[in-house]
């Protein structure tokens, strides 16, 4: 069968869509999406989305790993099915859709930038040298003076598989203060088991630690190796952010027919 698709990519961070909005999409195995997803022998991407019809919301996004696994939130894949959906014609000022993690609002400005409304924290698990944090998805967050001479891919493994996380993953965020107001963050994820050029929720969770008012409004900016984003909260105390909204370009790549 041949699968229509398109490619769109947040700072680096790639999807492929399907349209199961318009049209009922093929439904795919664990294998099939694996394959679409390898940078080898398919289309490449860090995760495959479906844009599906949902009852009282303007759309649902179903979000698998490149693992060809259904997986927790993520946050460039949900800026880029906001813009995919403006491009197939779902035109709203604020969108309203589902994830596996709750509900999320999502807005376009008028540069193209999207800006998704995160879910709130009300738990942060924090060690002596990293802090555990979920942002629709776990992520381990680990400060360092020098991003850039990290080994992310071998060190995140590690972490990853280590005894504490080996049965259900994390996510592992290696962040450098730049300054007051930005970082920069380099991040293995799960499911990807790899580094990628960025990562939405694992961005969320590295700024909401870097903030520089102790309560109240606080803006990051955050560097990644594929561009940058932005990320806004209201920090009530160490344990609770709420009005969280992860800013930043989703780009259109190209779409296409595979055979599957």
């Amino acid at each position: 069968m041949k699968i229509e698709f398109y490619k769109y990519q947040g700072t680096g961070n790639d999807f492929v869509i399907l349209d199961n909005y318009y049209a009922d999409a093929p439904v795919l195995t664990t294998n099939q999406i694996k394959l679409i997803c390898d940078r080898h022998f398919g289309i490449g991407a860090d995760g495959l989305m479906l844009l599906s019809k949902k009852a009282g919301y303007d759309f649902e996004m179903i979000y698998y790993n490149a693992d060809g696994n259904e997986s927790s939130m993520c946050g460039n894949g949900g800026r880029c099915l906001v813009k995919f959906a403006y491009h197939r014609g779902i035109h709203k000022s604020m969108y309203k859709f589902i994830a596996t993690d709750g509900e999320h609002e999502a807005e376009i400005d008028s540069d193209g930038t999207v800006s998704l409304k995160m879910q709130a924290i009300n738990k942060v698990d924090y060690h002596i040298h990293h802090t555990i944090i979920n942002t629709g998805s776990p992520h381990f967050v680990k400060f360092t003076d020098n991003v850039e001479q990290v080994d992310v891919e071998a060190t995140g493994r590690e972490i990853r598989y280590s005894n504490t996380f080996a049965a259900e993953g994390i996510n592992v965020n290696f962040v450098e203060t730049i300054n007051e107001d930005t970082i920069f963050v380099r991040t293995y994820e799960r499911g990807v088991e790899n580094e990628t050029l960025s990562c939405g929720t694992g961005v969320t969770a590295s700024a909401l630690l870097s903030a520089h008012n102790q309560n109240g409004f606080n803006t990051v900016n955050v560097k990644t190796p594929g561009g940058n984003l932005n990320v806004e909260f209201d920090k009530i105390d160490d344990d609770h952010f709420e009005n969280i909204w992860l800013c930043g370009p989703a780009v259109f790549v190209f779409k296409g027919e595979i055979e599957m």
